[in-house]
């Protein structure tokens, strides 16, 4: 039966492991989206043989799960020499599985700017770094954050698979509690219930900020628009 009681008692042992999960989401998701970009702008390289071999690299980690490279990682990769903690050995799984995904989103946003701002970047003689950064990201990132947003909830949703590296975050320490006190209901319950008020929370915080980069983006096109047009009009 469900006991208040047990369920209340349990929250600091499964709000410790909450911390070790929001860590493992935020570090994992910045690795995906560093990697993601590295990933998509290797993808629009003229040397053909990175190009390829960034696309193989990225088809095969799409195309196997994240258990076995999380386990390949871990323990595998000691066999080369490189001994990663668990913790890090979870960030960097999360990470290069996630970024995989994250280059398609990349694409998608960079792919939408008009050819002509890659025109008049050239024309203006800009160097590569300033087209990324003052031309091209501004511009393709709004309409991605909706997708990047997706993206870093379920990451923090697929956490509990980090259990299979001795990564105790919340499911692990409910179970843990579960196979102490035979008690599972309340500590799956609990565990339940704040991933739910994380991940809801996390969506609309995810919303607001495409709302107002999305304004920003729109007050400068306009001022943009009436620079020209009173450009247009004194000439």
């Amino acid at each position: 039966m469900w006991s208040w009681d047990f369920a209340i008692s349990i929250l600091p042992q499964l709000l410790q492991a909450m911390v070790v999960t929001i860590e493992a989401t935020i570090v994992g998701f910045i690795v995906a989206t560093v990697l993601g970009l590295f990933w998509t702008i290797c993808r629009r390289s003229s040397i053909k043989p990175l190009k390829f071999a960034v696309v193989a690299i990225v088809e095969f980690v799409r195309s196997t799960p994240l258990l076995v490279q999380l386990y390949f990682i871990f323990f595998v990769f000691p066999t080369f020499g490189i001994t990663l903690s668990p913790f890090s050995a979870g960030v960097l799984g999360l990470g290069l599985h996630y970024s995989t995904y994250l280059t398609e989103v990349f694409r998608t946003g960079i792919d939408s700017i008009p050819k002509g701002q890659w025109e008049a970047s050239t024309a203006l003689n800009l160097s590569k770094i300033k087209v990324w950064t003052h031309v091209i990201m501004p511009q393709a990132i709004p309409p991605i954050i909706p997708m990047l947003g997706n993206y870093f909830i379920v990451m923090f949703k697929e956490t509990p698979l980090l259990s299979a590296i001795s990564i105790v975050e919340m499911v692990q320490a409910a179970q843990i509690i579960g196979s102490n006190s035979f008690r599972y209901v309340e500590a799956f319950t609990d565990v339940g219930v704040i991933f739910l008020l994380l991940s809801y929370p996390a969506s609309l915080l995810f919303q607001y900020t495409e709302r107002r980069i999305q304004h920003r983006f729109d007050l400068s096109v306009k001022a943009s628009k009436i620079e020209e047009d009173h450009y247009a009009t004194n000439k």
